[in-house]
C-alpha cells in the first residue's frame, strides 16, 4: 500500500511538472499565541511573538502546494492569584499548505503543520523536559499574492495534539494566529 501511494505521488508530481511553476521565498511576521489548557488554577492570556522562515511554492493551475520551514516563538502569559509570567515556547514548524488560487492574487489556505520544540521556558525556568518534543496543528487562512513577488498571509494554527508530557498534567494545546509578509523569488508575479 505504501509503495502504491508513493508511486501515485511521484506520478502526480511528474505529470504536473510541465504545468507547474516553482519558486522559493522568505517570510516573517507576528504571532498572537495562546495555550488552550484545561486548568482552573491559572489563566492563560495571549502573548505576542514572531516567526521567520522560508517556503517553496509549487503552483499548478488553480492550486499551489507550499511547504514551509518556520521558526516560531509561541506560548502565553500565565497568571495565577499571586504572579504572572510569560511562557516562551519556541518551535521549528513545518506547515504543508494547499492554496486554492482565486482571482486578483487572493488565496484560501489549509493544511497540516508539524512542530518540533526547540526550547521552552516560563520566566527563567526551563520546562522543555515537561513538554512533548513535537506538536501537530491544522493551519487555515487567507493570503494575497501581490505583484513583484510580495505576499501577505493571515493564518490560524489550531493545535490538535497535546503538548504536555506528564500523564497527570492538564491537557494543553497550542493556538496561534499569524500575520505574515514575504517575498517570492522566481516564477511569475503571482
Amino acid at each position: 500500500m505504501r509503495k502504491s501511494i508513493l508511486l501515485l505521488g511521484l506520478a502526480l508530481c511528474l505529470s504536473t511538472a510541465g504545468f507547474s511553476q516553482v519558486s522559493l521565498g522568505v517570510k516573517g511576521g507576528l504571532n498572537f499565541a495562546n495555550l488552550d489548557v484545561t486548568s482552573a488554577s491559572a489563566t492563560y492570556d495571549q502573548k505576542t511573538g514572531y516567526h521567520v522562515g522560508a517556503f517553496l511554492r509549487i503552483k499548478v493551475p488553480i492550486l499551489t502546494i507550499q511547504p514551509e520551514v518556520i521558526y516560531s516563538r509561541q506560548g502565553a502569559t500565565v497568571k495565577d492569584v499571586t504572579s504572572s509570567s510569560d511562557a516562551h515556547l519556541d518551535y521549528f514548524n513545518i506547515p504543508i499548505i494547499l492554496k486554492l488560487n482565486l482571482p486578483l492574487g487572493l488565496n484560501i489556505q489549509a493544511g497540516p503543520q508539524f512542530g518540533f520544540l526547540a526550547s521552552a521556558k516560563i520566566g527563567d525556568q526551563n520546562i522543555k523536559d515537561e513538554l512533548k518534543g513535537s506538536d501537530t496543528s491544522i493551519a487555515m487562512g487567507l493570503g494575497w499574492d501581490l505583484p513583484f513577488g510580495l505576499c501577505v498571509d493571515a493564518r490560524y494554527n489550531l493545535g490538535i495534539s497535546e503538548i504536555n508530557d506528564a500523564a497527570a498534567s492538564n491537557a494543553t494545546k497550542n493556538q496561534v494566529f499569524q500575520l505574515s509578509a514575504g517575498f517570492k523569488f522566481g516564477g511569475n508575479s503571482k
